[in-house]
């Protein structure tokens, strides 16, 4: 089992080329398909609105800037991956979350940033990690905007006994194969040292260096704790499930997600 496709949208912003950066290492590290992919509407309807009248010149004047963006991006991903054997390009004149959403289908593995902020240059701040994640159907790596490297050589696996949890891990074993060290933790008052034993005996079967932990959270919460303890660890990585839904546009995330997602300074690999 590997990562036979990684897939990273990409835009003229700051924080693409790491996240390029980042794709190309793992997609050599596993011989991975690496897919790019850019979207931008020639004029966001988050901007004008559906049905706004807008000056022909304005169109012709936005759709020339566009093209002129996404040659630069195509590129700049051609450049980078000059040394990847498969390395493939895809761009459309679409909103970018969406664009995405269709073409994760033929990735395994999709990696994006963590939400950033809403740099003009940067159209993939309007793909949300969150909501791609509740609804891509993939695995995602959530990316801090100042990293550009993942040896994922320690990892801390978030562990509780959910469908998203064991989702993650599943679809989280090549990386995990390939580490030196995965520390299965269990964190929280509704920790139990059978699940996580027996979660790591699973995960040895698999051929997965790991050791199983039980710790109870500090009162800065669970997420804290995993934190602290990615760090005392030195991991770069965690796999975590994340839990939460959609409700009326609205998305609604457990507090461990919904921190893992704004705050955490490492990356994460997080399945719904």
């Amino acid at each position: 089992m590997a990562f036979a496709s990684v897939m990273v949208p990409l835009d003229p912003g700051p924080n693409s080329a790491n996240r390029l950066k980042l794709a190309s290492n793992l997609a050599a590290q596993f011989g991975s398909r690496l897919i790019g992919v850019a979207a931008r509407e020639t004029l966001p309807t988050r901007l004008y609105g559906k049905g706004a009248y807008i000056n022909p010149q304005t169109v012709d004047l936005a759709y020339a800037c566009m093209a002129e963006e996404m040659a630069s991006v195509e590129e700049t991903f051609h450049r980078a991956t000059a040394g990847i054997g498969r390395a493939e390009w895809r761009s459309a004149r679409k909103d970018p979350m969406a664009f995405l959403m269709m073409q994760s289908r033929s990735a395994d593995l999709v990696i994006v940033s963590r939400d950033h902020g809403s740099d003009v240059e940067d159209w993939c701040c309007s793909i949300d990690p969150g909501e791609l994640i509740l609804n891509v159907g993939r695995p995602v790596l959530v990316v801090p905007p100042a990293i550009n490297n993942l040896s994922a050589r320690r990892i801390i696996v978030a562990w509780k006994d959910t469908r998203e949890a064991r989702r993650a891990i599943s679809d989280g074993l090549p990386i995990l194969k390939a580490a030196d060290e995965v520390l299965v933790a269990s964190v929280g008052e509704a920790a139990t040292g059978g699940d996580v034993r027996e979660i790591a005996e699973h995960l040895k079967l698999h051929g997965v260096a790991c050791v199983p932990l039980l710790r109870q959270a500090s009162s800065a919460g669970v997420a804290a704790e995993i934190l602290s303890l990615a760090d005392e660890k030195h991991a770069d990585l965690i796999v975590a499930g994340a839990y939460g839904h959609s409700r009326m546009r609205e998305k609604i995330f457990g507090s461990v997600t919904r921190q893992l997602l704004e705050s955490t300074p490492l990356c994460c690999l997080m399945s719904h």
